[in-house]
C-alpha cells in the first residue's frame, strides 16, 4: 500500500477568502481526492517576527537548520515544512513582489544555510531537493505583464529551493482585481484541480 503525499500548504496573502485562499484551497481538495493528507497554514495566524540580520542561525555546520534566537512561531512552521513530502508556497503581487508576510517568512529561512563570519558567501545546508513545490500567485494586472514586471514567482521560488524543494509548477492568476469579491474562472480552477492531482501523484506540473 502506497503512503499518502503529505502536502503542505502556506498562503501569504492578506486577506482570507480571497483569490489565493481559493485558489490553494481548489489544490488542496484535488489532491485530497487522489489520496493526499493536506494542511494549510495561513501565515496571517502565525507570529513571525522580522528577522535582525545577527546571522546567529547560520554560525553552526551541519543539516540541520540554524536554531534562531528569536522566540515566534518560525520553528513550529520548520517543523511542519520537514514533514511534508510536497509543499504549496501562494502569494498575492503586491508593490511588484509577495506580500510583507511572506517576505518576512522568506528572510527567516535564512536558518537554512551555512554561512559563517568570513565566508564569502552562504552555502545551503541541504543542497539537494527532497520535496516539491507548487507556487501559486496572483495579480491585479494581466499574468503576462505582471510576470515580466513584477517578481513574486522568483521570491516564491527562491523559498522553496531553500527548504529543499524543486519547482514543478506554477498557477499564476491575472487580472484577479476586477471586482472586490471576484470569483475564481472555470479556467483557474481546472487548472488549480490538474495541478492538484499530479501533485498528490508526484508527477511533474507545468500549468501556468
Amino acid at each position: 500500500m502506497n503512503t499518502p503525499v503529505n502536502i503542505l500548504a502556506i498562503v501569504g496573502s492578506y486577506r482570507k477568502g480571497g483569490i489565493i485562499e481559493r485558489a490553494v484551497d481548489e489544490i488542496l481538495a484535488s489532491a485530497r481526492e487522489r489520496g493526499a493528507v493536506t494542511r494549510k497554514i495561513s501565515l496571517l495566524d502565525k507570529r513571525l517576527v522580522f528577522c535582525t540580520n545577527c546571522r546567529s542561525c547560520t554560525q553552526i555546520a551541519g543539516e540541520n537548520y540554524g536554531v534562531c534566537i528569536l522566540d515566534d512561531d518560525m520553528a513550529a512552521l520548520l517543523q511542519e515544512i520537514e514533514r511534508a513530502d510536497a509543499l504549496v508556497l501562494a502569494s498575492p503581487m503586491n508593490a511588484g513582489t509577495v506580500t510583507a508576510i511572506m517576505k518576512t517568512f522568506i528572510e527567516r529561512l535564512v536558518c537554512t544555510a551555512y554561512w559563517p563570519w568570513g565566508a564569502p558567501a552562504p552555502k545551503a545546508r541541504r543542497p539537494g531537493k527532497s520535496k516539491r513545490a507548487i507556487l501559486v500567485a496572483s495579480s491585479a494586472a494581466p499574468g503576462i505583464l505582471a510576470r515580466l514586471t513584477g517578481d513574486v514567482t522568483k521570491r516564491l521560488k527562491s523559498a522553496a529551493t531553500m527548504l529543499g524543494a524543486e519547482t514543478v509548477g506554477t498557477l499564476f492568476i491575472g487580472l484577479a482585481a476586477q471586482q472586490q469579491h471576484q470569483e475564481l474562472s472555470k479556467r483557474t480552477i481546472q487548472k488549480a484541480h490538474k495541478i492538484g492531482r499530479k501533485l498528490a501523484a508526484g508527477k511533474s506540473t507545468k500549468a501556468s
